[in-house]
C-alpha cells in the first residue's frame, strides 16, 4: 500500500485500503487523471488517457492540439491555451496575456506530511500517511507548480494542495489557483450539496448532472450559511449503504467555489478552490503562493461509508485541541436567557441554579464591553462595562468559579462598529472602498486584517482578557459578511489579494490563542454556522452549528452538518421553549436528545424556566457524561431521516469495537392508525449477544442488524427516545 512510480507506464499510483488514485503522463508531459475508485489489486494502466483516440496527442498531431486539450482528462488543467473547459490556474504576465502550460519535470515521493504555511492543513505520522509531489513547469512564463498528493491508509482520504513559484523574470499575476480537479467519465451522477441560509445551515440538496456548468460557491468573505465548501458526485439510487460517492471538501474558511461541469462530450470535470471572483495575487520572482487543501474521498459503499471516513479523518488527522477526545463541560450560556439586559448579579443567579442542576460552565455572551447594550456599538473597544459587571471581570470570574463553574466569554475580533472608540481613532482600520461609504450589517464593519497593526490589536485585546482571569472557554463569533472590499492599507496593485489576506489574518490570530493559551476551550462561531468548515476545525475541536436551537429545525441542520463532519464538533444547545426563532414548542427531553448528537449545553434562563424543566437537566447531564466518549469517538449511522419525507429521524452510534450502540429516535410527526416501526441497527458484530438497557431484552448482533427492532407506536409529535445495546457475552 502508499505511493509508486510504475516507471515503464509512466504511472503514480496511489493506493488506501480501500481506493486506488491513478495518474499518468503523456509523452509531452502533461500530467493526466486516470482512474480514482475501488482498489486494485495489482497495477494500473494509462489507457483511459486515451492518448490513441484521435486527434491523438500533440507530438503526434499538432494541428489539433486544441482538440485534444478540450478532451484530455487533465489532473491540473490551465486555462488559455485551448482546454475550454474550467481551469484551475490563471495566470496573467506582465504584457496583460492570460495563458499557462504545465509539463511534468520531476517527483518526489515520501512518507508523513507537511504542514502548508499560515493555513490550516491536515495532519500525520509516518505511519499515517505518504505524499507525492509532481513538479511541473511553464518555461515560457517561468512558472513552477508543484502538486502535492497525501494518502491517509487507514481513512480512505487523499489531500490534494497547489504550490505556484514564480522562477522567472516577469511579474506575474495569478487571477485563479484552484486546490484540485476530478477529470471522470460521466456514471450518471447526481450532485449532493448542503445548502440553507441563516438558521437553516446545511440542508442536503441533491439533482441530477446536466450538461453546463452546476456549482456551490460563496463570494461573502467566509464560507457562508447560504453554501457549503463541498460537493459530492453520486450514481443513480446511492443510499447510506449502496452507490458510488466522490467527495470533496475544502479546508478554507474564506471564498470558495465547487463545480461540477458536463463537457460537450458527456465527460465530468469536477474541481475545488478559492473563489477567482475578487481575488488576484502578484506573484513577483521570487514569490511564492500556497493554495489550500482539498479533502477527496471515494466510497464504493453509500454515503454512510464517505460520512465514517470524513469523520476519522477530521478527528485524527485535522483537530488538534486537547479536548478532541477529552471531557468538555456541559455549558451555559447566557445569550437567550438575558440577550444584552443582565449584570454581574443576573449571571451569578444563572450560576447558581445551573450549579444545582449539574451545569459545569457559565459563558458570558455579547454585552460585556464598552457601551454595549445593544448591537449597534462598542465593537473594537473590549474593555469591561462595570456599570454591568460592577465588581470588575477577575472578581465575577472568581465568583462563578466559587460556586463551582468554570467560566467562560463571548469574543468579536474580526469586526468594529461606526460606535467604538476604535473607530473614531481608526476609521481606516476598517475594509472599505476609498471615496464610497461602506455598508454596514448588524451595524458593524469588518476590520482590516491585512494590516498588522489592526490584526495585532485585536489579538491583543482577546489575549488581556484571558490573562485578567482564569477563563476556561472562549466563543469567537463574526457576526456579518465582508463587501466593499478595499484596504487603505494595501497598495492599488495589492486590493485583489485582500479576502485572502483577511482569511490568512484570521488563521495567524486563532494559532496564536491556541499557543498561548493551549488548555483554552475555543469554539468556533459566525452568525450561528457561516463558518463551519475545516479550516476552523484546525484551531478549534467544535464550531457552532446553527443560530437556531428548535430541536425539530435542529434534526435537518444536524443531518447535514454530521453528513460531513464528527458529532463531537458540533455545538448543540437545548434552548428555551416557545424557541426564540420558529416559536415552536417540543418536549424538553425532546430538545436535550437532540442536543445529545453534539457538544450539548443550555441556551435558556434556568432562573425562568419551570420546575420539571429545570428537574430533568440534571438526569440529561448524567446522560451526557455517561455517552460523551461514544458521541466522541463512535461510528456514526444514519437509520432514518425526516428531511427525506419519513415521519421519523433515527440515527446511531456504535462503539468501534462493536461493545455498544447508542440509537436515538425521534418521532416528528403522529400518525393515524400508525404500528409499531422497524429500525435496523449498524456496526455490531453478528455473533454478539446486546442486552437493552435498563431492561433484560437480550438480542444478536445478527438480529438487531438484520431483523431490526421494533420501536413502538406512541402518540404525540416531537417524542423521542434513547435506546442503548451493550455487549452482554
Amino acid at each position: 500500500m502508499g505511493i509508486s512510480y510504475i516507471e515503464k507506464k509512466k504511472i503514480f499510483q496511489m493506493d488506501t485500503e480501500n481506493t486506488t488514485y491513478l495518474i499518468g503522463l503523456s509523452p509531452e508531459g502533461y500530467v493526466g487523471h486516470i482512474y480514482y475508485g475501488r482498489r486494485l489489486k495489482g497495477e494500473g494502466s494509462n489507457y483511459l488517457l486515451r492518448m490513441n483516440e484521435a486527434p491523438y496527442t500533440p507530438s503526434v498531431n499538432q494541428r489539433e492540439k486544441s482538440s485534444f486539450l478540450d478532451f484530455f482528462p487533465t489532473e491540473y488543467p490551465t486555462g488559455g491555451i485551448g482546454d475550454y473547459r474550467e481551469s484551475c490556474l490563471d495566470v496573467r504576465n506582465e504584457r496583460g496575456s492570460i495563458g499557462s502550460e504545465l509539463f511534468f519535470k520531476s517527483y518526489h515521493i515520501r512518507k508523513g506530511k507537511d504542514g502548508l504555511e499560515g493555513l490550516p492543513a491536515s495532519f500525520g505520522s509516518e505511519k499515517d500517511v505518504e505524499t507525492l509531489e509532481i513538479l511541473c513547469e511553464d518555461s515560457i512564463l517561468g512558472l513552477a507548480v508543484t502538486l502535492s498528493y497525501s494518502a491517509f491508509e487507514k481513512c480512505d482520504i487523499i489531500t490534494r494542495s497547489v504550490k505556484v513559484k514564480n522562477i522567472g523574470e516577469q511579474h506575474l499575476k495569478l487571477e485563479k489557483v484552484y486546490s484540485a480537479c476530478l477529470d471522470m467519465d460521466n456514471k450518471e451522477f447526481e450532485m449532493l450539496t448542503l445548502a440553507g441560509s441563516w438558521a437553516r445551515e446545511r440542508c442536503i440538496q441533491r439533482g441530477k448532472i446536466r450538461f453546463g456548468k452546476q456549482l456551490v460557491s460563496s463570494v461573502k468573505g467566509e464560507s457562508s450559511h447560504q453554501e457549503h465548501p463541498f460537493m459530492a458526485l453520486v450514481t443513480e439510487g446511492t443510499a447510506q449503504e449502496t452507490g458510488e460517492v466522490y467527495a470533496m471538501n475544502f479546508i478554507y474558511s474564506g471564498n470558495f467555489i465547487a463545480q461540477t461541469e458536463m463537457s460537450q462530450f458527456g465527460n465530468i470535470r469536477m474541481v475545488m478552490g478559492i473563489h477567482s471572483d475578487y481575488f488576484c495575487w502578484n506573484l513577483r520572482p521570487g514569490e511564492t503562493f500556497q493554495a489550500p487543501e482539498a479533502v477527496l474521498a471515494y466510497s464504493a459503499e453509500g454515503l454512510g461509508r464517505m460520512t465514517r471516513n470524513f469523520h476519522d479523518f477530521y478527528r485524527e488527522h485535522l483537530i488538534r485541541s486537547p479536548y478532541k477526545y477529552g471531557k468538555r463541560p456541559v455549558l451555559i450560556n447566557n445569550w437567550e436567557a438575558t440577550y444584552f439586559d443582565f449584570d454581574s448579579e443576573k449571571l451569578l443567579g444563572i450560576a447558581r441554579e445551573a450549579k444545582k442542576a449539574g451545569i459545569e460552565m457559565l459563558v458570558m455572551d455579547d454585552g460585556w464591553f464598552g457601551k454595549r447594550n445593544f448591537d449597534d456599538s462598542s465593537l473594537g473597544d473590549w474593555t469591561v462595562n462595570e456599570e454591568k459587571i460592577t465588581s470588575g471581570l477577575p472578581d465575577l470570574v472568581e465568583k462563578v468559579n466559587k460556586i463551582g463553574l468554570k467560566f467562560g466569554i463571548w469574543f468579536e475580533p474580526e469586526m468594529i462598529s461606526p460606535d467604538s472608540e476604535l473607530y473614531r481613532k481608526h476609521p481606516d482600520w476598517a475594509i472599505q472602498i476609498a471615496g464610497r461609504c461602506p455598508s454596514q450589517s448588524r451595524a458593524q464593519y469588518v476590520l482590516d486584517l491585512s494590516r498588522p497593526e489592526a490584526a495585532d490589536y485585536a489579538y491583543r485585546c482577546v489575549a488581556d482578557i484571558l490573562n485578567s482571569a482564569p477563563i476556561a472557554y472562549v466563543k469567537w463569533d463574526m457576526n456579518r459578511q465582508l463587501c466593499d472590499i478595499g484596504s487603505s492599507y494595501l497598495d492599488k496593485e495589492s486590493q485583489g489579494e485582500l479576502l485572502h489576506r483577511y482569511m490568512l489574518g484570521v488563521y495567524r490570530m486563532q494559532e496564536r490563542l491556541v499557543q498561548e493559551f493551549p488548555d483554552l476551550l475555543l469554539e468556533n462561531c459566525s452568525g450561528g454556522g457561516a463558518r463551519f468548515d475545516p479550516g476552523m476545525l484546525y484551531y478549534s475541536p467544535q464550531i457552532w452549528c446553527s443560530d437556531d436551537v428548535d430541536a425539530l429545525e435542529r434534526l435537518k441542520i444536524q443531518e447535514g452538518t454530521a453528513l460531513i463532519y464528527p458529532l463531537s464538533s458540533i455545538g448543540a444547545h437545548v434552548g428555551d421553549c416557545p424557541n426564540h426563532i420558529v416559536g415552536r414548542n417540543t418536549p424538553f427531553e425532546t430538545r436535550g436528545h437532540v442536543a445529545l448528537a453534539g457538544t450539548f449545553g443550555y441556551e435558556l434562563d434556568i432562573t425562568k424556566i419551570g420546575e420539571e424543566e429545570r428537574g430533568q437537566i440534571p438526569g440529561q447531564v448524567e446522560i451526557y457524561h455517561k455517552y460523551q466518549e461514544l458521541v466522541q469517538k463512535g461510528d456514526y449511522y444514519r437509520l432514518a431521516s425526516w428531511s427525506m419525507e419519513k415521519p421519523y429521524d433515527c440515527w446511531e452510534v456504535a462503539a468501534k469495537d462493536a461493545s455498544c450502540a447508542l440509537v436515538t429516535y425521534i418521532q416528528v410527526l403522529a400518525q393515524p392508525n400508525m404500528h409499531s416501526r422497524v429500525i435496523y441497527l449498524r456496526g455490531l458484530e453478528d455473533g454478539g449477544q446486546y442486552r437493552l438497557e435498563g431492561t433484560e431484552e437480550v438480542y444478536s448482533g445478527e438480529e438487531l442488524m438484520k431483523c431490526g427492532y421494533l420501536i413502538p407506536s406512541e402518540k404525540g409529535d416531537f417524542r423521542s427516545w434513547l435506546y442503548c445495546f451493550i455487549r452482554c457475552d
